[in-house]
């Protein structure tokens, strides 16, 4: 005698279409993500480099810079 088992995963009449998550298409696509951001960081860098060819921060002005003052001294 055959066991009707209307629960099982198995039955015909229990498919429900799920959609499922692509992982490996949303992996490549936070891959792809990382690169371009990666990218964008290395252009950039490369345009300070040019506006700053001593590398580096932009340097204060020395303009603005007041002089230090030294200590009287007492002869």
């Amino acid at each position: 005698m055959a066991v009707y088992y209307p629960q099982h995963p198995s039955h015909p009449h229990n498919e429900v279409n799920m959609a499922r998550t692509n992982f490996q298409y949303e992996k490549r696509q936070r891959e792809l993500e990382k690169k371009r951001k990666a990218e964008e960081k290395a252009r950039r860098k490369q345009e300070v480099k040019r506006e700053d060819p001593e590398g580096g921060a932009a340097a204060p002005d020395d303009s603005t810079a007041q002089p230090e003052e030294s200590a009287p001294q007492d002869a």
